[in-house]
């Protein structure tokens, strides 16, 4: 994202605003069904349109060896038919009533979410509670579209450098833990995948006490409850397998790979093993690592880019990254594309990013620059819960990967209470070479 000086000044001005709104959450009550089914209800009346998100905690992580790709086949199956529609019927029942909807399938969860008016709220959960509990799973339906997904796979990553490296680069960063499995699977895997796994893998996990109904927006608890009961209270409890948290090893040891694409100049991402909110000694650690990756390459601001992207011009382009909601170890990663008019070695420039990391692990960063971090990502958190999706993707997410809703409405305070000194201290701890991961993408005219 490209920032002006002008749009610069805008967290600084908004920040103590966002903060106040901050600490007066909105009204949220949650309770869970005979049945095990958790539900969390937030109220926001400033339009009459609800969303509506169901969360399954299964995801691409809880998946064996030889089985990627059950839980993203699984949510595009679940439509092509139950006991009340059959194949494109609730999505034209949507449309009809003004619905949005849309699935996701990630590493930790499957969810399926529907935006409509707040009158319609029993449609959504007549339609979440069917596809949860009746799908048909036929195998001629299946068949045609296990080919629609392995187009999928070669359209978006076996087809792009990027998303092909950092597949890779995570089935080694991830020794210990599902995290190196791909949510859209192997290749090999969905060639061999069968409809009979996929109802197996349904039966497993798609029952309501490994569910959360996530509802926002112009709705009363009590109105909700009933719906609730009436649309979900007659599923049944199921066991479902014991999921462990995908822990990683303290000190994998230092891992590189080395790619050659069709590309002008080299490219270069490195990962750090991390804990996440769920895995971290304490919360504040798992802060202040989302604060360091907002001061090594997070924002405009941030030291890789100033110094190695705008003021050296070594990188074309600089980023960082690093997801603290997880339910397992996650990763801190860099990720650079070299500017072939000033530097075009790979090695060289590592170096220089360990620099910029050194730098941070040798002195606590400046108050004023880490308060700069602070402001961008509590501006950046107040901004995504604007809307009604934004609220209740928070609220489903750490939920489904076993943390406490009301972690959402703590966020900005704990993010501000993070100290220079801390940010130090993750540095030295996780920012270290047995704990990283390198992929080199090198042009292939240097393939020898």
């Amino acid at each position: 994202m490209n920032i002006s000086c002008s749009t610069l000044v805008l967290p600084f001005i908004a920040w103590l605003p966002l903060m106040a709104s901050a600490a007066t959450p909105p009204a949220t009550q949650d309770f869970v069904l005979d049945n095990g089914l958790k539900v969390v209800v937030r109220e926001d009346h400033r339009s009459p349109i609800v969303t509506a998100q169901l969360w399954i905690k299964v995801g691409a992580s809880y998946e064996p060896p030889g089985q990627s790709g059950l839980s993203h086949a699984l949510e595009h199956m679940v439509y092509k038919g139950s006991s009340k529609a059959c194949a494109g019927e609730f999505e034209a029942i949507l449309k009809k009533i003004g619905a949005s909807e849309n699935a996701v399938t990630y590493t930790d969860y499957t969810s399926f979410h529907q935006t409509l008016p707040s009158a319609r709220t029993g449609v959504a959960f007549e339609i979440l509670a069917d596809l949860m509990s009746t799908a048909e799973l036929n195998e001629q339906d299946f068949t045609p579209e296990l080919k629609v997904i392995q187009e999928e796979r070669r359209m978006h990553v076996d087809d792009g450098i990027i998303a092909s490296a950092r597949e890779r680069l995570n089935s080694i960063a991830y020794p210990a833990s599902g995290y190196r499995t791909p949510t859209i699977g192997w290749m090999h895997d969905l060639q061999r995948m069968n409809a009979v796994q996929l109802r197996q893998w349904y039966q497993a996990w798609y029952s309501p006490n490994n569910a959360t109904l996530v509802v926002v927006g112009d709705v009363t608890p009590e109105r909700i409850k009933a719906l609730a009961q009436q649309h979900f209270g007659h599923l049944e409890r199921r066991a479902t397998p014991v999921a462990h948290a995908p822990v990683e090893l303290a000190s994998a040891g230092e891992r590189s790979l080395t790619l050659y694409a069709p590309i002008a100049s080299p490219r270069l991402i490195m990962s750090f093993n991390a804990p996440s909110l769920a895995t971290a000694p304490d919360r504040r650690t798992a802060h202040a690592l989302r604060l360091l990756n907002m001061l090594l390459a997070g924002s405009s601001s941030a030291r890789i880019k100033q110094q190695l992207q705008l003021s050296e011009a070594i990188f074309t382009e600089a980023r960082s990254e690093y997801d603290a909601f997880n339910r397992g170890d996650s990763l801190l990663t860099i990720s650079t594309q070299l500017n072939p008019d000033k530097l075009n070695d790979a090695d060289e420039a590592l170096a220089r990013l360990w620099q910029v990391i050194e730098s941070l692990k040798n002195k606590a960063p400046e108050p004023a620059e880490l308060e700069r971090a602070q402001n961008l990502l509590i501006a950046d958190t107040v901004y995504a819960q604007d809307d009604l999706e934004g609220q209740a993707n928070t609220l489903g997410l750490l939920e489904t990967i076993g943390l406490d809703w009301r972690l959402a409405d703590q966020d900005t305070n704990e993010l501000s209470k993070v100290t220079p000194l801390e940010i130090q201290e993750v540095a030295k701890t996780y920012l270290t070479r047995d704990r990283l991961t390198t992929a080199k993408i090198l042009p292939e005219k240097n393939n020898g």
